[in-house]
């Protein structure tokens, strides 16, 4: 997938409702090489549609403070990585929204690895500091 391809899937699902399933719940911890990640939010992924790794595309679920399994909401976010091969996307509860330094804050403890650009639904750019 080249990056145009990339950042026009992740583009098409933004301000959409679609349903999510969750493998990293909030608290859960994933142990990458020498990094530890705790997860202090859901994070999971839309069934059946590839990301740019070849594996499912990743979401970051705002505004739901506890574990779920799976979650039905919006598209508020995405996170573009200048330096990977993927781009993810961020969900809120529908009616619920975050500024793009509000999703940056969210996401930091995953994307301060990578040089990572947020753009929220409202046009609003951040950059994740590292």
């Amino acid at each position: 997938m080249t990056l145009s391809e990339r950042h026009a899937q992740v583009e098409s699902y933004l301000g959409k409702t679609v349903d999510i399933e969750i493998d990293r719940p909030i608290g859960y911890v994933h142990h990458k090489g020498e990094k530890t990640l705790v997860y202090p939010i859901n994070y999971g992924y839309i069934p059946n549609v590839l990301g740019g790794d070849g594996e499912e595309l990743d979401v970051f679920l705002l505004g739901v403070d506890t574990p779920v399994e799976c979650f039905t909401g919006r598209m508020i976010g995405i996170v573009y990585r200048a330096d990977d091969v993927e781009d993810k996307l961020v969900m809120a509860p529908i009616g619920m929204t975050f500024s793009a330094t509000e999703i940056a804050q969210a996401v930091r403890f995953q994307e301060k690895y990578y040089h990572t650009t947020i753009r929220a639904l409202d046009g609003s750019m951040a950059e994740v500091e590292r």
